[in-house]
């Protein structure tokens, strides 16, 4: 007997595959899409050490010393010079206009104080909007700046001794990928996030195509009637392919990009399995749930796109408000991350992975049961007897003109739910749940442990100032460092703190005392977080400690300064001062919000618009028509993401309304007008869903924000640029959030204004051609 033959597993699993193989949006969906993503991000963080960040200069002084400290400043591994300004007004325009991330000024008389030992302050500035940058370009400026004025002072006029207490140094040990490699977190980060994504969208597509244009009835005569047989035979290829994805992952990370993985094999495969059940079972209930394939796929990319926040990748969970912290905790890919971390990366004992593992096999479990009692109610309500809509098959006369155009694409949206849906629905919804985990925008009381090795005064005062600091809080007081490190395996703390033996002797001595920081960098911005909270709580402790005894501003303590470093190295954040992750993150995210549902929306509309018409018309004034209706439509949204919500959530706004508005509205006839190119390529409306809501993490990493150009390959960089987000995020939250007028970001209006007559040319083309092609078929 032919296996598959009698109704059963078999036979829908054997009709199921046969169906995969045949189409081929099903074939883009599941393997060219991850391959993109793949291809993408490794060319974009092929480069994991950022080097060259531009800083602009600014030397009041002229002098020999200055002269010096530019000369270190150049020869930084991780700085650049791109300008040397007249003033701080010029250096502020290099930095709203992204010529470069920071500037350094080097105040007048520099040499002759340095000389006269009153530590002249040297200030160097970084624009904190953008956080990535910000981070690298402040830990650069920081240690180049402190080692060149300590080298550009004059032979022979050293401070002279004070006497007094030594000084105290924060030194970092990252126990877990200690060569800070950003693609080593990210790369293992981001390849589950777009597999979740594709597997969540794939099961809707599978599930929902039986009742858009397939034969429900089919089906489930395939199953011999029984649905649970039904529902598990039709995922099962879909596991099967996506197990061996999931599988040849850690193998291209280790293999190809020499990315190790720590921990137990058996638990991984455990795992991955546990996030393929769970989301293939969430994407086909999201489908039984609707009965509708693009109002399903389209709450499915609601609920999986946005998961890269909630999983506490970016911003740890810690650190979310309770809605956050609430809907990630039913998420399958946030217990999933946790595992993969603990092991892949840290290589825990298993059973210290054994929570968040537990959490992902109930999900699994949860959500199965759920598509599996949903699927047995449609059987029991005989929904699976209902024949499959027929295709829309009306035919209008084309619309005349510009205004025709405008008019009939509004009248479409109305009458459609899923463009009604994604276009006026998903922006208000988006606005509202995506920034939800990023609000706190600061990471406060991190716990960490603490190793007191010498159990004296000066030691009770350290972990009392780590204590008492905002940043920081001593969770966990250990009596060794293993037992501290055990601590952070069980993320009961998150770094660790050993005061060593003789610490306040060699203090009382006048000798430098190092403390070391043992971190974990897996996160890297709890690292950052951790590790700047900490070393700022031991500065100012020292520097109390250098002024005991005499008045802060008296010639003593200045003396006791000096001795320590020649000159005062001031670091200042501009722009997001704070340093708020919402406040870098949500701004840009907006705007590819905004291209990600209008170039669906676009591609969708546009391909059942012209499936509709009949009779010759003007394709220019079609386009045209339908791109001005687009921007009607998403007049809302824009003063929703740019004016209402940054109020809202207290983001800055420092640039003028209109001409963010005027850059925004030249970047939505431009997503319209690729969006029109792009849909009369697809066959069928949904298919845009499928194939474009995967890419939008890809595309965020090639456009310079969450990951700094300087670092992007050029090929990568190129690759962003055809989208109109690319210009869009990088001028209006220049406008936005630093205050840039839009001759500041011409770069930004020219190249949106070469996509949009590039996608509008383009779109007219390709009208012109799928109405020939669908005369030739009616004919």
């Amino acid at each position: 007997m032919t296996l598959g033959a009698n109704p059963g597993f078999w036979r829908v699993a054997k009709r199921e595959a046969r169906w995969l193989l045949h189409d081929r949006v099903a074939l883009i969906l599941i393997f060219g899409v991850p391959l993109f993503a793949f291809t993408v991000l490794a060319t974009v963080f092929s480069q994991p050490v950022i080097r060259g960040l531009g800083v602009a200069i600014v030397d009041a002084d002229h002098s020999a010393a200055s002269r010096t400290l530019v000369e270190y400043v150049a020869a930084s591994p991780s700085l650049g010079i791109t300008d040397r300004a007249t003033d701080l007004s010029e250096a502020a325009r290099d930095i709203r206009s992204g010529k470069a991330i920071g500037a350094i000024y080097i105040p007048a008389d520099f040499e002759r104080d340095l000389q006269a030992n009153r530590r002249p302050q040297v200030v160097g500035f970084y624009n904190q909007q953008y956080l990535t940058a910000a981070g690298i370009a402040s830990s650069g400026l920081g240690d180049t700046l402190s080692a060149t004025a300590a080298a550009a002072a004059p032979a022979g006029h050293a401070a002279p001794t004070a006497a007094g207490i030594g000084k105290l140094t924060s030194e970092t040990i990252v126990l877990v990928n200690p060569q800070k490699n950003y693609a080593q977190f990210l790369l293992r980060a981001l390849l589950p996030m777009i597999i979740h994504v594709v597997i969540t969208l794939a099961a809707g597509y599978a599930v929902g195509s039986e009742f858009r244009r397939r034969n429900a009835r089919e089906w489930l005569e395939a199953a011999g009637g029984n649905p649970i047989v039904a529902l598990t035979g039709k995922l099962a290829p879909l596991f099967v392919i996506l197990f061996f994805i999931m599988l040849a992952e850690p193998f291209v990370l280790e293999g190809f990009l020499q990315i190790p993985f720590r921990g137990a094999v058996p638990m991984m495969v455990a795992a991955g399995s546990l996030l393929i059940i769970a989301h293939l079972s969430l994407g086909a209930l999201l489908q039984l749930l609707t009965f509708d394939l693009a109002s399903g796929l389209g709450l499915a990319g609601i609920v999986v796109s946005p998961a890269f926040g909630y999983a506490g990748v970016g911003f740890p969970t810690l650190g979310m408000n309770a809605f956050a912290q609430t809907w990630s905790a039913i998420l399958p890919i946030r217990w999933y991350m946790a595992v993969l971390m603990g092991q892949a990366a840290r290589g825990l004992p298993p059973s210290e992975s054994a929570f968040p593992f537990a959490a992902l096999a109930g999900l699994a479990l949860l959500y199965a049961a759920l598509a599996l009692l949903r699927m047995s109610a449609l059987q029991r309500n005989r929904r699976f007897d209902a024949p499959a809509p027929a295709e829309a098959t009306e035919t209008i006369a084309p619309p005349r003109g510009v205004g025709g155009a405008f008019a009939a694409e509004w009248r479409r949206v109305l009458s459609m739910r899923s463009a009604f849906s994604l276009l006026f629905l998903a922006p208000l919804i988006y606005g509202i749940y995506y920034p939800q985990p990023y609000l706190s925008q600061i990471l406060r009381k991190i716990p960490i442990a603490v190793v007191d090795n010498d159990l004296t005064e000066l030691s009770r005062q350290i972990v009392d100032t780590l204590d008492a600091s905002n940043a920081v809080n001593v969770a966990v007081r250990a009596r060794t460092l293993v037992d501290a490190k055990a601590a952070i395996d069980r993320r009961d703390a998150y770094a660790a703190v050993e005061i060593p033996p003789g610490a306040e002797r060699d203090a009382l001595k006048g000798l430098i005392v190092h403390v070391p920081i043992y971190a974990d960098a897996t996160y890297l911005f709890i690292l950052r977080s951790t590790a700047s909270g900490i070393a700022t709580a031991i500065g100012n402790l020292t520097s109390d400690l250098v002024a005991r005894g005499a008045r802060p501003d008296g010639s003593l303590a200045q003396a006791r300064l000096a001795s320590l470093s020649p000159a005062d190295v001031l670091l200042q954040p501009i722009f997001n001062p704070v340093g708020g992750y919402a406040s870098y993150i949500v701004p840009a995210a907006f705007l590819l919000i905004l291209q990600q549902t209008l170039l669906i929306g676009s591609a969708m509309l546009t391909r059942t618009a012209l499936a509709q018409q009949v009779g010759r018309a003007s394709m220019i004034s079609g386009v045209l028509g339908r791109g001005v209706a687009h921007l009607t439509i998403y007049l809302p949204a824009l003063a929703l993401y740019l004016i209402v919500l940054p109020h809202v959530y207290g983001f800055s706004t420092l640039g003028s309304v209109g001409q963010s508005l005027a850059l925004a509205s030249v970047f939505l006839l431009a997503t319209s007008f690729m969006g029109q190119a792009i849909g009369t390529w697809f066959t069928r409306p949904e298919n845009a869903t499928l194939v474009l809501i995967a890419t939008s993490l890809p595309q965020f990493f090639t456009m310079g924000f969450a990951w700094p150009r300087e670092a992007v390959p050029p090929v990568a960089s190129a690759l962003g640029r055809i989208f109109p987000a690319d210009f869009a995020i990088d001028g209006i939250v220049r406008i936005n959030q630093l205050g840039a007028n839009i001759w500041e970001v011409s770069h930004d209006w020219f190249g949106l204004w070469t996509l949009a007559l590039i996608y509008f040319v383009l779109a007219v083309i390709s009208a012109f051609r799928m109405k020939r092609r669908l005369a030739y078929a009616r004919a």
